[in-house]
């Protein structure tokens, strides 16, 4: 993978995290798998991975919304959250650091400031960055949590937040995204953006 980054004076860099520095997607995408099988998804039914793929970046309630009106199930969020979380989390062991982003970062964080703004729970971002071996240059970590509900990705919430903790300008940083809602919410928060394909190849 090479990263087309865009030329200029840049403050400050912004990461997503799932997809992007740690290679997790699969992971998620078995997880849920998983999870809507146990909540009455067909045995010999899975995700459409486009429809999964198009969900980057999107809080879990969000993505429990969307399958459960795809799939027909009648779906409590919270419940099948915990129970795809859990099913994640015995799955992380086997995720691995997307190296050009991951590196990328660990070389800039030497000289500028550096946060996460993902769509996932504090409570699993942690982990994920220390799987990813990250969690000792990354210490701004922005969730949904940390903007006003419904405010997530696509919304610019979450990226001028992580922008105004690293105290620099949004238009002065770099945003590095995998999923189409990042890409929205970086770009209309005023920063250029970094597509990081995370889709393995068909």
């Amino acid at each position: 993978m090479k990263l087309n980054i865009p030329e200029g004076d840049f403050a400050g860099y912004i990461f997503d995290l799932d997809g992007t520095l740690a290679d997790t997607m699969p992971l998620h995408y078995r997880a849920w798998n998983a999870a809507l099988h146990k909540f009455g998804m067909k045995a010999d039914e899975n995700i459409d991975p486009d429809l999964f793929y198009s969900l980057g970046g999107v809080h879990s309630h969000g993505v429990s919304a969307v399958f459960g009106k795809r799939y027909g199930l009648t779906l409590d969020h919270d419940e099948i959250m915990h129970v795809k979380e859990a099913i994640f989390m015995e799955l992380l062991p086997e995720a691995g650091r997307i190296a050009p982003v991951a590196d990328f970062a660990e070389r800039v964080a030497k000289t500028h400031p550096v946060a996460i703004a993902t769509g996932g729970l504090r409570e699993f971002a942690i982990p994920i960055l220390k799987a990813a071996k990250l969690d000792h240059i990354f210490k701004i970590v922005v969730t949904p949590a940390d903007v006003p509900p419904g405010r997530g990705k696509p919304a610019p919430d979450m990226y001028l937040l992580a922008a105004k903790l690293c105290n620099v300008d949004p238009e002065k940083c770099l945003a590095f995204e995998d999923a189409t809602p990042g890409l929205q919410a970086a770009v209309a928060a005023g920063m250029q953006v970094v597509h990081v394909p995370s889709r393995p190849a068909a």
